[in-house]
This record gives C-alpha cells, sequence and structure tokens, in this order.
C-alpha cells in the first residue's frame, strides 16, 4: 500500500505541510468509512489525487524535471503498465485506459476501483483552516478548488508591474504547483515571455500603456491581475496586500469597451444548480456579516428626510481605470453628480466620495460647495451597506457599491457600463454592448463574480481558499497585521488632505 494518500495536499510554498494537509494515513487497524462511486466520480471530474499539480507532460510524454501531472500523462497514453495500486494505474482505471499488470494481463477496472475506494478509505480528511474532521468528498471539494487555481496560472513565467509591497501576496497567487513567476520590469518580462513562450502577468496601472500592443506585436499573452471583489479589510491605496485578486486572460473586467474572462463568463456559462445554491449561501453570509470590498464597517448612520425619494450617489477616482475603461463617456465625479441630478430632479441626494479620493491618496476630491450645487447632502462615515439599504435609489458610474446594492436586493442606477450591468439586474442609463444582453439572477451573478472568477488567499493560512473562508476570515477581523509601511502610508493621507482642504480654504 501507499506511503502517503492518495488524496493530497499540493506542497504550497512558505506553508508547513501539517497546517496544509487534507489527508492523513489512519492508524494501522483503523477502519475507515466506506468509499461510494460518488467520490470516484468527482475525482475524474476535477481530476485531482497524486501529483495533480505537477508540469504537464509535452506530446512525447516527457516532463520538464520534477513531479508529473499524472491525469495529463495517462490521458496521452494507450495503456499504462504498471501494479494495480499504482497512482498512474488507478488513474487509468477511472479514465478508462487499460492498464497491463506485471503478468502481462489487463488489469480489471472494478479491481482498480476497489483498490482506490480502500485507499481513499485508508486515510483520514480534515479541513485546513479549521483543523475539523471531513469527508473524502469535502477534501476532494477542496483538492478541486485547489486544481482550478493551479490551472489558471498555467503558462505565467514572469509578472511585471508588482508593486513590491504585494509581492509576497502575488507569488502565492500565481504559484502553479511548480514555481512562481519572476518580478521583472516590463521590458524585461517581455523578453522572458517571449523566449520562454509564456505570458506575462501585469498590473495594468503600474505598466506602460504601450505594453498590450507591444505585447501583442511579439506574440506573448498578457494575464491582468487586479484586486478581487472581497479584496481585505484595508485599502489597496493604504498599502494593505489583497486577500484577493483577478486573473483575466482575456481583458479585464472594468474594460467594457472589450471582452474579459468575468463578461464570458456572464454571457456563456451554464451556471448549475448546486453551484447556484452556492453561490445564494454566499451572498446570505455576505450580506449576514455585513462585509463589503473594504471589510466590516464602523460610524455613525446619517439622518434621512421623512417622506422624500433618497438617492444616493457614489463618487470614484477621477483617473481610475474603471472610470476610464468603463465609464462609457462621463467625465469625472463632478458630470456623474449633474447627471444624477438630472435623472432624478426631485430627490434628495446623498454624495458619497470615494474613500481612496477622502483618504487623500487619489485624484477626484470635489470641493462641499460645488458637492452642495447638485446634491443635498455629503457623507462620508455612515456605514455603506446601512446606509445601501436605507435609500431608495442607489446611482453609480461604475463603483462596485453597485454590486453588493445587487446581492442586497436594492434598486441601482448605472451611468457607466461595469460588469454587472447589462444582464437585466439594473438600470442602465449607458449604451448597452453587444456582448451582453443574456437575462442573469442575481446570483449567477454572485457565482461568476465572487467564485469563478477570482482567487483568494486566506490571511490566517496563507493558504489558497474559497470565498466563504474569506468573508469569514473578514468578519470575525483575521487580516495580516499592521505594517510601518501602512501606517506612513495612511500619514502620506492625511497630509496630501490637509493641503488639499488648507488650498480650498485659502481660495475661497
Amino acid at each position: 500500500m501507499m506511503s502517503t494518500p492518495f488524496l493530497r495536499s499540493p506542497p504550497f510554498p512558505g506553508i508547513d505541510t501539517s497546517l496544509a494537509a487534507v489527508s492523513l494515513l489512519r492508524d494501522a487497524g483503523e477502519v475507515g468509512a466506506p468509499v461510494d462511486d460518488a467520490v470516484l466520480d468527482a475525482i475524474v471530474a476535477a481530476r485531482v489525487g497524486g501529483t495533480f499539480w505537477g508540469a504537464r507532460p509535452d506530446a512525447l510524454g516527457q516532463s520538464q524535471g520534477g513531479e508529473c501531472d499524472p491525469w495529463a500523462l495517462v490521458a496521452q497514453a494507450q495503456s499504462i503498465q504498471a501494479q494495480a495500486d499504482d497512482e498512474l494505474a488507478l488513474i487509468a482505471g477511472l479514465l478508462g485506459v487499460p492498464v497491463i499488470g506485471p503478468d502481462g494481463a489487463v488489469i480489471d477496472p472494478d479491481q482498480l476501483r476497489a483498490t482506490l475506494k480502500a485507499l481513499i478509505a485508508a486515510a483520514r480528511y480534515r479541513d485546513c483552516f479549521t483543523g475539523q474532521p471531513v469527508d473524502a468528498m469535502q477534501a476532494v471539494v477542496q483538492l478541486a478548488d485547489w486544481r482550478r487555481h493551479l490551472d489558471g496560472n498555467r503558462g505565467i513565467v514572469a509578472a511585471s508591474g508588482m508593486a513590491f509591497w504585494k509581492r509576497d501576496a502575488i507569488r502565492h497567487f500565481l504559484w502553479d504547483g511548480i514555481a512562481s513567476p519572476l518580478f521583472l520590469s516590463a521590458e524585461r518580462g517581455l523578453r522572458r515571455a517571449r523566449r520562454d513562450k509564456g505570458a506575462l502577468a501585469v498590473w495594468p496601472s503600474r505598466v506602460p500603456v504601450t505594453l498590450p500592443q507591444d505585447a501583442a506585436d511579439q506574440g506573448v499573452a498578457l494575464a491582468r491581475v487586479e484586486d478581487g471583489f472581497l479584496r481585505s479589510r484595508g485599502l489597496g491605496a493604504g498599502l494593505h496586500p489583497p486577500g484577493s485578486v483577478v486573473v483575466d486572460r482575456t481583458g479585464i473586467y472594468y474594460n467594457a469597451r472589450a471582452a474579459n474572462d468575468l463578461e464570458t463568463l456572464l454571457a456563456t456559462y451554464d451556471f448549475p444548480p448546486a453551484l447556484v445554491d452556492r453561490a445564494r449561501r454566499l451572498r446570505e453570509r455576505v450580506c449576514a456579516t455585513g462585509v463589503t470590498k473594504y471589510g466590516p464597517e464602523a460610524g455613525r448612520m446619517i439622518d434621512l428626510p421623512a417622506g422624500r425619494r433618497t438617492v444616493l450617489a457614489i463618487g470614484q477616482v477621477d483617473d481610475d481605470l474603471s472610470v476610464r475603461l468603463g465609464g462609457a463617456g462621463v467625465d469625472g465625479n463632478l458630470d456623474f453628480l449633474m447627471r444624477v441630478r438630472r435623472a432624478e430632479p426631485d430627490a434628495w441626494i446623498i454624495y458619497r466620495p470615494h474613500p481612496d479620493v477622502q483618504a487623500g491618496h487619489r485624484k477626484g476630491h470635489l470641493p462641499d460647495a460645488v458637492v452642495l450645487t447638485h446634491a443635498d447632502a455629503i457623507d462620508t462615515g455612515a456605514p455603506l451597506m446601512e446606509l445601501v439599504q436605507a435609500i431608495d435609489e442607489l446611482h453609480v458610474l461604475s463603483s462596485l457599491t453597485g454590486f453588493e446594492a445587487l446581492m442586497r436586493g436594492r434598486s441601482v442606477t448605472v451611468h457607466g457600463m461595469p460588469f454587472y450591468a447589462g444582464w437585466g439586474l439594473t438600470r442602465d442609463l449607458a449604451q448597452p454592448s453587444a456582448r451582453r444582453g443574456r437575462q442573469l439572477s442575481v446570483d449567477q451573478l454572485v457565482a461568476a463574480a465572487l467564485i469563478l472568477y477570482p482567487r483568494y488567499l486566506d490571511p490566517v493560512t496563507r493558504l489558497p481558499c474559497g470565498p466563504e473562508i474569506m468573508v469569514d476570515r473578514m468578519a470575525d477581523g483575521s487580516t495580516p497585521p499592521m505594517t510601518w509601511l501602512i501606517a506612513l502610508r495612511a500619514l502620506q493621507g492625511k497630509f496630501r488632505r490637509f493641503m488639499t482642504l488648507s488650498a480650498e480654504f485659502l481660495h475661497g
């Protein structure tokens, strides 16, 4: 019998194997629960078991050294010659590839399945995030999530534009089972990707604007990396490392001018009922915990007038790529606010500036006097989701707040073209995209945006995790500690904001 469980965890770099382990061999004489065919079917569907994280062999079955992905190897074979308890034989039995034993006879597939069931039952399984016991099926589900995460990183050989304080997290996010990409300048990254016939991961706002065209000219594929929608408790501008990122191979979610992986998911994916039900439970958990992109909120709720239609207008960062590429021609916060007033002439409008702008880190500040020409109130401190649930209508340009409001059943008017517009869930004032128009439910939207599209990194174990773990960690405050860089960035933002307000005062 094997000395290691068939269902086992990848060797995540920098993570103790005992922490990452989803399985442990049982003690001698300890009997496990019987394993049914559903577990084997799930293993086949997910292609997990053995060293599934290993290098994929080429067309001749050769790998570039190190561990090999046995699923990819067996899939290329016409037959396998091995003993009945060899991992390659067991995987071949699941895939319908004939297995020839040492005696030259073909081993009965039923014998291989029975052997594998016994091997699976010979291990105990654990939730690596809580340490609690789980069954074999739950272990398969966890390994399937890891397989999807690692497969999404295959072929990324270099990374450019990654801020130095994000790099430790990015190494974990982009590890492909063998290695993490090298951090290089854009020019060197392109050369490395071209040489290795791989992809270059980039943070779009931190690489030259000419890079996409340069990559296209040189035949180099790009993987665009950005913060995910359940990020962490802190602002990126405050140097809080992301707890979630997206890695998009065709575009990026906030660029409405071109296709991207999230839009393709929303337009074409056949959402199975089990996934939609998982998304519903996740959405309910997000709403119950009060988690938003920036984590649990505090602050005093503002007073709203009785008997008036109330509208909340969400400001953004004027030069943010999501505004430039998904704003549908709206020219910054002032133009947006004027459009909100034209659309809601009789409403009591509250303007909410973006937190990065309010903190003094980014562009888009509007003087109070200018805001109050078009709005009735300015709010900077109320719990955002409590405020969203209290008003009659939310107006956004491309803000993620619109998505969070949809999760809470609120009415949303959209002036730009964010990823959640165009699916029949919002009132869309911009010209619709021809790539959209499919009618979706909120839970299908959540399934794509929070489960299928992003990657998450557990702030406690540093292991890739699902959104449910991230929501629980954010809700209980389990996030990385304050660093001197974060403290310095906060002071820098306060100084910039002081200078901005002083200039307003001096100029009347």
